[in-house]
């Protein structure tokens, strides 16, 4: 099973969450700036508790998007060595968006969200509507750039690959027909072809 790392820009989101994480197989890593002497004992004690599944790299030196530069650099060593690994940013800096673009186009699977809640795997496992479901999977599609699924069943094991309870044939069917009708797919002949919405965000001034 390919690997899901969490990458957290600590001097831009302080997540008071990381619990959520238990659940599933993340691999995560907290970066914290060179000035952040401190780091709450909720997010240790969270921490802690994911044992070697979770560490902090604390950046030497600061200065403007350092700790950007980092995070950037541990992607490409990792996605070097597991091609398929999954990364997910947890920041609220758009400034990430574009070497998000380029890694996409490079068929690296990545996507940059503003809190561990929005992680489509955990939006999956807490969703009590397909309108839920249907959120999450497009997300999770959309993060993957040109590593998309291009068969149905591809498309269906990649949906079942997001939940904690494998779903049933039926379910399957009518989340990917739901993807369909709402013109997020189409199928011909058993293939797939995407016309997916552009993940958009506000830059904050």
């Amino acid at each position: 099973m390919a690997t899901n790392y969490v990458l957290i820009d600590f001097e831009n989101v302080q997540p008071k969450n990381v619990e959520l994480l238990n659940q599933h197989p993340f691999q995560v890593i907290v970066f914290v700036g060179a000035n952040q002497a401190k780091v709450p004992i909720e997010l240790a004690a969270a921490m802690q508790t994911l044992g070697s599944a979770a560490r902090y790299i604390r950046i030497s030196g600061s200065g403007k998007n350092a700790l950007d530069f980092h995070i950037a650099f541990y992607i490409g060593e990792l996605a070097a060595r597991e091609p398929d690994a999954y990364f997910h940013i947890i920041s609220r800096d758009t400034g990430f968006d574009t070497l998000i673009t380029h890694l996409k186009g490079r068929g690296v699977k990545i996507q940059r969200e503003r809190d561990l809640a929005e992680i489509p795997v955990i939006r999956m496992s807490s969703a009590t509507s397909l309108e839920e479901m249907v959120t999450a999977i497009v997300r999770n599609l959309a993060g993957r750039g040109q590593s998309r699924p291009r068969k149905v069943r591809t498309l269906e094991n990649t949906i079942n690959s997001l939940v904690t309870e494998r779903l049933s044939e039926e379910q399957l069917k009518a989340i990917v027909t739901e993807l369909e009708k709402r013109k997020y797919i189409k199928i011909s002949d058993g293939q797939v072809s995407y016309q997916l919405p552009r993940q958009t965000e506000r830059k904050r001034g």
